[in-house]
């Protein structure tokens, strides 16, 4: 019940932050932050990866960090 409770307050945080119009660095940095502690909720509790060897879950994290990483680099450009 945790995970669900903190994936809803990340996303509702995302979403005000767009509904208030904040913008920024900053705020794009918290965005891109909360979005990959999102996703590793995500890996970790419903793909069910937590308990298994890292190198299993390493491709998933990659890709998130890779994904989260172009879309840091297209926001600052």
């Amino acid at each position: 019940m945790k995970i669900y409770i903190t994936l809803v307050l990340l996303t509702l945080f995302a979403f005000l932050s767009g509904w208030f119009g904040f913008v920024g660095s900053i705020v794009v940095a918290m965005l891109l932050v909360t979005t990959f502690i999102k996703g590793q909720l995500i890996v970790d509790y419903f793909m069910g990866l937590k308990d298994v060897q890292f190198k299993y879950r390493v491709i998933p994290i990659a890709w998130l960090i890779f994904v989260l990483f172009f879309i840091g680099i297209a926001y600052y450009m």
